[in-house]
């Protein structure tokens, strides 16, 4: 059998001592571990395991194997039981190491699920007031608005308020996955990925934005990762200037 070695070389193994490499790593190998293969590849083993909840330890190395004689480091003196070692330690490092990928995964799923609660339940309500907000606004452009001028900017007022609100709801959510972005940074999953592994694949549509930018107060113009509220605030400052604008333009013709 033929390894990839750590130094940037392979090392071909004869079988009777891959046999005898496992033997003794019998005693050490992790209840998790399904099955050993060799990789279609050609090269190297495949390993399969049992799928982690994420909520266990992470994946070490037991030490068991640490303290067993017929696994210590020996030097080149005996090829052979060098060989051996060196193919014992190897499957043991590339096991950990998948093991421990699969595990990140798990534990940033198992986190993920904690964290968006009802998070869907909140941008809908979000989308919900938003497209409600969008309806109130496009209607002052209506020749039905000029009839019931007051009436309809108090109706905008409180579709402002009930979309900042929804929006500040959501964001308590949305800073909590954020946390669990930047907790998990170096995980294999991309935040898409992890969140639909969490059964959330509509959440590739939510807003969320940098963990830190939920606790910041202050956000340049051209910043436009920002949290929802920070973009709803904007959106109804728009929604204002044109509004006084548009008083103001109306109250000089008419007084004109």
């Amino acid at each position: 059998m033929t390894v990839d070695h750590t130094l940037g070389h392979t090392v071909t193994v004869p079988a009777d001592e891959v046999r005898e490499a496992f033997a003794r790593l019998a005693p050490h190998l992790p209840p998790y571990l399904l099955k050993v293969e060799p990789n279609p590849s050609g090269w190297g083993l495949r390993f399969q395991l049992a799928s982690f909840t994420g909520r266990e330890t992470c994946p070490t190395m037991p030490p068991s194997y640490y303290d067993d004689p017929a696994l210590r480091f020996i030097g080149k003196d005996d090829p052979r039981e060098f060989r051996i070692r060196e193919m014992a330690d190897h499957v043991m490092s590339e096991l950990l190491k998948q093991a421990c990928d699969q595990w990140r995964d798990a534990a940033y799923v198992a986190d993920l699920k904690q964290a968006v609660a009802d998070a869907p339940d909140r941008w809908k309500t979000y989308e919900r007031e938003a497209k409600a907000l969008e309806s109130a606004y496009a209607y002052l452009r209506t020749p039905e608005a000029a009839r019931e001028w007051p009436a309809v900017i108090s109706r905008l007022v409180d579709a402002q308020d009930r979309t900042r609100a929804a929006a500040a709801a959501f964001d308590e959510r949305a800073a909590e996955i954020a946390r669990v972005h930047e907790k998990h940074l170096y995980a294999d999953l991309g935040q898409a990925a992890a969140l639909a592994t969490a059964d959330f694949p509509e959440a590739a549509d939510w807003h969320i934005a940098a963990a830190d930018d939920y606790a910041s107060t202050y956000f340049s113009s051209w910043n436009t990762g920002v949290p929802l509220t920070e973009l709803v605030r904007r959106l109804i400052e728009q929604q204002d200037t044109h509004i006084a604008k548009v008083g103001r333009l109306a109250g000089t013709a008419t007084t004109a």
